[in-house]
């Protein structure tokens, strides 16, 4: 790896090091800048565990547990300087006990970590915002016994690791290995990542007949129950929420779980939120550009005590920062949908917190996109 000097027109050779002779370790530096930012591996993964030993009859812990955009799990395995002659082996374990995680233990999973971690946050809705989905019901994650895989990282790896990699992917077995490189300039030091297998030209050929076939299963699949359960309750609500909330006049029932009332600003909406186990009301900030609704975010945080002492309630205020949009919101949970007796309760939820949401919100919007032109 080279430096390049500008100035001089030339480069500089970097020292290449191992992580042994910076006393760097596996658990302590490696694994925790993976966990703090996942892009080192190349791709966008949601870390859901670390040192997870949640295996029956076991003790056997692996090192990271993520989930891909595509709903797979990651398991991810470091081993520093050197991949050792075993850890295809000790991958290949933790996948077999991770093919049967169901999506709620995925989510007591990952709500574990954010607790142990992350100063807490709901895992549902962090999982939703993941995949860009309004509802947790809404993801699938995990959904077959082949939708696990796995990524080695090493600063080298065995002839017997690549060989057996090698046999896997021909036979539609997911590994990835990931070679890391520290590198030193004086008191500077580099990480260089490169993926040496499978190689990035055959890999982007696997991803898409890897989605094909999930695009023809999804094709084939028909209207859920849930998706009728949606589409039943919205026919019962929204005549509700027209007359009590004022909003929706033009808005037909839906499978989604999600309907939209305008603000009268594109993008930004005032939308009702439907979930197995509860709703949710929210302003919905979705301007195209992502600063200009960072931006209006933090307009209205800053306004906060005074817009909540008009809506009478405190409001979970999202920011999402790896999103475009950003959300402000209240939500009643532990009302089962599916029980249409609840329905009158979750529609009343609604039309109520809509109605301040559009009453308190609207004109510090409007204000503030007025006040940016």
């Amino acid at each position: 790896m080279f430096q390049i000097n500008r100035e001089s027109n030339s480069v500089i050779a970097l020292d290449k090091r191992s992580f042994s002779e910076l006393k760097f370790t596996e658990r302590k530096h490696l694994q925790e800048w993976i966990d703090q930012y996942p892009g080192i591996l190349g791709e966008k993964l949601l870390i859901i565990q670390k040192e997870f030993d949640g295996f029956s009859d076991t003790s056997e812990r692996l090192d990271l547990l993520a989930l891909d955009e595509e709903g797979r799990l990651v398991i991810i395995e470091n081993k520093l300087d050197d991949s050792g002659r075993n850890v295809v082996w000790q991958a290949l374990k933790y996948v077999s006990y991770c093919a049967s995680l169901s999506k709620n233990e995925i989510r007591d999973i990952y709500q574990q970590y954010l607790n142990k971690y992350k100063g807490g946050g709901d895992a549902g809705i962090a999982i939703a915002d993941f995949f860009e989905c309004l509802d947790f019901d809404e993801v699938k994650i995990n959904a077959s016994e082949s939708d696990q895989r796995v990524v080695l990282v090493a600063a080298n790896f065995r002839k017997e690791v690549t060989s057996t990699v090698l046999w896997l992917q021909k036979h539609a077995i997911d590994v990835k290995c990931i070679r890391v490189t520290p590198y030193q300039k004086g008191e500077e030091l580099f990480l260089d990542t490169e993926q040496i297998l499978p190689p990035p030209s055959t890999e982007e050929y696997q991803i898409k007949l890897g989605l094909k076939k999930r695009e023809e299963q999804y094709a084939q699949e028909e209207i859920t129950d849930r998706q009728k359960l949606r589409y039943r309750f919205w026919t019962f609500a929204l005549p509700k929420l027209v007359v009590e909330a004022g909003i929706y006049q033009n808005i037909s029932p839906t499978k989604d779980c999600w309907i939209t009332g305008s603000s009268g600003h594109s993008g930004i909406g005032f939308n009702s939120i439907i979930l197995m186990n509860g709703a949710r009301a929210e302003v919905f900030l979705g301007l195209s550009n992502r600063e200009d609704n960072k931006r209006l975010f933090q307009n209205l945080a800053a306004q906060k005590d005074v817009l909540e002492a008009q809506f009478g309630a405190p409001l979970d205020w999202d920011e999402l920062p790896e999103k475009i949009g950003c959300r402000i919101s209240i939500s009643i949970s532990g009302i089962d949908m599916s029980d249409e007796h609840n329905w009158p309760t979750l529609v009343g939820f609604l039309a109520k917190n809509i109605k301040r949401l559009r009453d308190v919100f609207a004109k510090p919007i409007n204000d503030a996109l007025q006040a940016k032109k």
